[in-house]
């Protein structure tokens, strides 16, 4: 399937696109896990993957969002955005996630992008803003690709979305991204009402016959001012997507992106193994998107980001706390005891509502991709190789 994947990626890309995948986004990438590794010895946490909301503004109001939609449309300044990067390809990083609310929303999008084309940037939308003009520039600077986020089929994406005709003008975006020769996948958070549309083979096909490249399935997480926790999935669903994640990438030529466990199909937190941490669309320095407290903001230390992150008693105390108790998600199975951190810390609420204290104290414990004595350790030789050594081995559980 890898050879069947790599003939469809040559036929439907360009090959300047491919070689600017293949040099800043794998090569570079491995390059900064390896420095990231080295790291690691001397005691210091600086993640080789950043990713960074840029803006809180969205068009939408999906169910279980935690970001402050409805607040006042704050941006990170351009000039914010690009000493961040800066300081973070200082120390070898060269891959950036970009999120919003919708990050093409940010009037210097496109900018990030043309400053930094040493870079490669994954950029998390709903497809709405993406025209084919768009798309053309994304091909010209070659650097970038989209991850557009489908949440559902027509009655279930307005449902979970908040507005209606969601899906088609979504589905325009993702046509104008492949129609330009983007490399494009698909995202989407697996909940109760889409995962018999979605978690499927059929689903899979359709996306192969658009032209989409790769897929990213991650399980939902009832967080945010309106959290509806009756879309969380159950354990055994969370295995099923696991399964499936696992047989598609044996079976058919599209990437499957699962990044909640590691190479032996036991589960994890790229937060807590320090592989990723988020940046607020306020400059706050987050454990991941979905925990909105910090104890340090990309300003400290003269923005000097590397030193932040080294530095932070809050991110330090998350990493190692979580790690004790679980290689799940922590905000799913002990919101309590993420609570407890946040106090004992002095973090503060990073959110625009101020609320999110009292959000997580309303919590109620759940299942999360922890669920000992069923594992399914990776089948693949290559993609079990490569977690072990690039993504997820770093012993953050020993």
């Amino acid at each position: 399937m890898i050879l069947s994947l790599a003939y469809r990626m040559w036929r439907t890309t360009d090959a300047r696109l491919l070689w600017k995948f293949a040099y800043d986004f794998g090569y570079k990438g491995m390059r900064s896990v390896q420095r990231f590794k080295k790291r690691l010895k001397s005691g210091q946490t600086f993640p080789p993957f950043l990713y960074i909301s840029i803006t809180n503004g969205c068009n939408l109001r999906c169910q279980g969002c935690w970001m402050d939609v409805t607040s006042p449309r704050t941006l990170l300044g351009f000039d914010e955005i690009d000493r961040l990067i800066v300081n973070a390809k200082k120390h070898g990083n060269s891959f950036f996630g970009l999120l919003g609310g919708e990050p093409f929303m940010h009037p210097d999008l496109l900018r990030i992008l043309d400053t930094h084309r040493d870079c490669y940037f994954q950029i998390f939308t709903n497809g709405h803003f993406v025209t084919d003009e768009m798309a053309a520039e994304l091909r010209r600077l070659g650097n970038a690709t989209p991850l557009v986020s489908v949440e559902g089929l027509d009655t279930v994406s307005d449902e979970r979305r908040g507005r209606s005709g969601v899906l088609d003008k979504t589905l325009a975006g993702l046509e104008a991204c492949t129609r330009n020769r983007l490399i494009t996948g698909v995202a989407t958070s697996v909940c109760q009402s889409n995962f018999d549309d979605l978690v499927n083979e059929a689903w899979v096909d359709e996306l192969i016959r658009r032209g989409v490249h790769y897929v990213w399935y991650y399980t939902y997480r009832p967080v945010g001012p309106e959290p509806s926790p009756q879309l969380t999935l159950e354990p055994d669903q969370v295995l099923k997507v696991r399964r499936f994640a696992m047989d598609m990438r044996n079976t058919k030529p599209i990437g499957v992106v699962d990044a909640y466990w590691d190479d032996k199909g036991q589960a994890l937190c790229p937060a807590v193994v320090g592989v990723s941490h988020h940046i607020g669309p306020w400059g706050d320095i987050e454990p991941c998107p979905v925990i909105q407290f910090a104890g340090d903001t990309i300003r400290d230390n003269d923005g000097d980001v590397f030193k932040t992150l080294t530095e932070s008693a809050f991110l330090d105390d998350f990493r190692k706390t979580t790690a004790r108790l679980t290689r799940g998600c922590i905000i799913l199975e002990r919101p309590d005891l993420l609570r407890e951190i946040v106090l004992k810390c002095g973090a503060h609420d990073s959110t625009a509502r101020k609320t999110a204290l009292a959000e997580l104290g309303a919590m109620c414990p759940r299942s999360s991709q922890h669920i000992p004595g069923h594992e399914l350790p990776e089948e693949r030789w290559l993609y079990r190789f490569a977690k072990k050594h690039w993504l997820f081995g770093f012993g953050a559980y020993a």
